[in-house]
């Protein structure tokens, strides 16, 4: 069930240390979405990002939520190693806790002209607004079921790629999302946009799988990325954010 994060005016999905589920703004607040022109390494993203929110009369705790390109998936060891890392910045900030994490996150390889180091891409933050409408970010879900055991015993139809286990990668990882979305009490027609990331084909489990589902209702942005770590193959996340920029 969703926790309240009141420091930064959103609540969340909890999840695991790393990050959330999600993040949905609180009455009186709305989320920000903010993407760099360029990918920015690690620590030059927190730097822009911290800039930012202080700019905007925010504490970095409205830090609710972030995209990332990392250069290849990673091993389980070298996901956690990764993530034992950037965890660090969220703490000084005030945002982990050593256990629980309110900041959801995405975190894909492009395939073609990966970055050097692990860098940022967007990040999202909760702001003072008087529009009664909600927003919210799902966190990136790939076709690995939860649990504590290896990726290799979660993910679904593993190391296979046929068609009808292609099917039940997307099937799975849409199931999630909608359970996700389903913990602050929404469906595909709230959200604003959808992101796809995978290097295979999407087109023939596209229109059954996602369309017939509502979850292109305002379309789909397909990035040519693999998720995280090695053997999984398809990831989605969703959200409901109306203030975007780029700089």
């Amino acid at each position: 069930m969703a926790s309240e994060f009141a420091a930064g005016n959103y609540r969340f999905i909890p999840a695991v240390f790393q990050y959330s589920s999600g993040a949905q703004a609180n009455a009186g607040y709305e989320i920000e979405r903010v993407r760099f022109d360029r990918l920015l390494p690690l620590a030059e993203g927190f730097a822009r990002i911290a800039a930012y929110i202080k700019d905007a009369g925010r504490p970095l705790t409205a830090f609710c939520a972030c995209e990332l390109r990392s250069p290849a998936a990673f091993t389980e060891d070298g996901f956690r190693a990764f993530n034992q890392h950037y965890v660090k910045t969220l703490a000084e900030w005030g945002l982990f806790d050593g256990t629980i994490n309110p900041v959801a996150r995405s975190n894909v390889c492009p395939e073609i002209d990966p970055p050097a180091e692990p860098s940022f891409h967007a990040f999202s933050f909760t702001r003072p607004s008087t529009t009664t409408s909600p927003s919210f970010v799902i966190a990136g879900g790939a076709e690995a079921r939860g649990g504590t055991a290896s990726y290799r015993d979660r993910i679904v139809c593993y190391r296979d790629l046929s068609p009808g286990a292609w099917r039940e990668k997307v099937r799975f990882t849409a199931s999630e999302m909608e359970r996700r979305l389903a913990e602050f009490s929404f469906g595909w027609q709230e959200t604003t946009a959808v992101q796809a990331y995978t290097v295979h084909d999407i087109h023939p489990v596209l229109v059954d799988e996602l369309v017939r589902r509502g979850a292109t209702r305002s379309g789909l942005t397909w990035h040519f990325c693999r998720p995280p770590v090695v053997d999984l193959e398809y990831e989605m996340d969703c959200r409901r954010v109306l203030r975007e920029v780029v700089i």
